[in-house]
């Protein structure tokens, strides 16, 4: 089947009555306005990993439907399926083609937690067929096809959610609000720490592809590569064409509240980045190519975003002086403390506040419960995390690993001039050394990457005058899958 173009759409619309565009954003492909009785029917994308979340979050949802189940690897459908014919008493339709689910006008919306390269094509299908859209973080795979996602939702008035939990948690809404109000002083610094384990995943030959397993859609809108192990169904994180290492994986959602925290912020002025990868082999190698050691500094004016992530954690190799924690977390310095778990710690000392209600308002139910409410109302300001905030928290992640990417081998024992005098820097930096030396790796015998700054700007979303980073900006695109200029 061709891929839906926006002729294809308006040709449908037309015949349906309905011109170019929805009066109401709660409209569906059929012209039906979902209304508070409505029964709202979902195709989950994507069933495997966190996939299965977005099914329980639906089915626990009054009067929603999991209709349809869409997933390359058709092994998953039969227990999927049966699952929720257990839970809810209907059988899904099940498809392994996007675009074949994308013709069902019966469907109203399409929640997706496909790989990451995934993202950003499958919602501009999904709005320009008349879908609203769930979209798991990140929602683009690089900096223009986040901007390609918010172009498709503004043009098809489509609601259009990113998950991102954190935007529907009511605490960490209200720490953002007193934050913005100036309070507890100017801020200064927005931390975001992002540490999980991700030690080796060792080398895996190039097979056949299981019988079962669309692989040529699997890769999409990425180049053509051998099937390999290593990639589906998780460890594809780990690779440039597919995913982002771990700052567009679980460090999305600590981005997104850091960036949340700097009031009004869009995207950075400029960036820099440092890390590699180090895992527990004699020679330090693995098949993967993203780091699992980063650093990452972002100018927003006179306030720095800085984002830490450590995988050497939660395990102590043989001979290794000591085991770190995971750290999934974000904390804010100010002029006059610091904010951390809904407190505010004084400069100086004495005994933390806790930050009293800012009256601020989340929708409820969780961010299923908020992007349902927001289909009912027909209302893009219900959604807990809307697709532009998606975009400028994402780009990012996407612009820090482009400095890390376009890096240099350095030695450790030199502070690097990036650092500066910033204290959060430098205790950032050297925290990235003492995980290092603790696990067993000789800082004298090995080397880091690290990047150039690059100056960014927010309005034309562009590198100043390199054309190197503006070239990661975006991607070679396979044809049939390509993310478009015009959408």
């Amino acid at each position: 089947m061709s891929q839906p173009t926006r002729r294809t759409f308006l040709k449908q619309t037309a015949a349906m009555g309905l011109g170019a565009t929805w009066a109401f954003a709660g409209a569906t492909a059929s012209g039906r306005v979902l209304g508070a009785n409505d029964r709202i029917r979902i195709a989950v994308a994507g069933i495997n990993g966190r996939g299965g979340a977005h099914i329980q979050g639906f089915l626990d949802a009054k009067n929603v439907e999991v209709a349809a189940l869409v997933d390359v690897d058709s092994r998953l459908f039969a227990k999927k399926a049966a699952y929720v014919k257990e839970k809810a008493g209907n059988t899904p339709k099940c498809y392994q083609d996007i675009r074949k689910l994308l013709e069902d006008d019966t469907i109203d919306a399409v929640s997706i937690a496909t790989p990451n390269h995934w993202h950003a094509l499958m919602t501009i299908w999904a709005c320009q067929a008349g879908k609203h859209v769930y979209v798991e973080k990140p929602c683009c795979h690089n900096v223009f096809e986040g901007r390609k996602a918010v172009e498709a939702a503004r043009k098809y008035s489509r609601i259009v959610q990113h998950g991102t939990q954190q935007r529907s948690d009511r605490g960490r809404a209200n720490e953002m609000a007193a934050i913005h109000s100036g309070k507890y002083g100017k801020l200064l610094v927005s931390k975001a720490y992002a540490s999980k384990p991700r030690w080796s995943i060792g080398f895996k030959p190039d097979v056949a592809p299981p019988t079962e397993l669309d692989y040529d859609i699997w890769l999409g809108p990425a180049q053509k590569r051998p099937y390999n192990e290593n990639l589906v169904h998780y460890n594809w994180h780990w690779f440039w064409d597919f995913g982002n290492g771990e700052i567009g994986n679980q460090g999305v959602h600590q981005m997104d509240v850091a960036r949340w925290a700097i009031k009004d912020a869009t995207l950075p002025n400029r960036v820099w980045s440092l890390g590699g990868r180090w895992v527990e082999t004699p020679d330090h190698k693995d098949q993967a190519e993203t780091p699992n050691m980063l650093l990452s500094v972002f100018e927003y004016g006179d306030v720095l975003l800085v984002f830490e992530s450590h995988g050497l954690v939660r395990r102590k190799p043989q001979g290794a002086k000591r085991q770190f924690p995971d750290r999934v977390d974000n904390e804010f310095y100010t002029t006059e403390g610091r904010v951390a778990g809904e407190k505010f710690y004084p400069n100086g000392g004495g005994d933390p506040e806790r930050i009293p209600d800012q009256g601020v308002r989340v929708t409820p139910g969780g961010p299923f419960g908020s992007f349902i409410a927001a289909l009912r109302g027909g209302r893009v300001e219900d959604v807990n995390g809307d697709i532009l905030d998606a975009h400028y928290s994402c780009a990012p992640c996407h612009l820090g690993n482009i400095s890390y990417r376009l890096g240099q081998s350095a030695a450790f024992g030199k502070t690097p001039d990036q650092l500066g005098d910033n204290p959060r820097v430098v205790e950032s930096f050297r925290s990235l050394e003492e995980n290092l030396d603790g696990v067993g790796v000789k800082l004298s015998e090995t080397t880091y990457q690290l990047g150039p700054a690059l100056e960014f700007d927010p309005k034309t979303e562009k590198f100043v005058a390199n054309d190197s980073a503006n070239a990661l900006l975006t991607r070679a695109y396979r044809e049939g899958f390509v993310v478009p200029e015009e959408v």
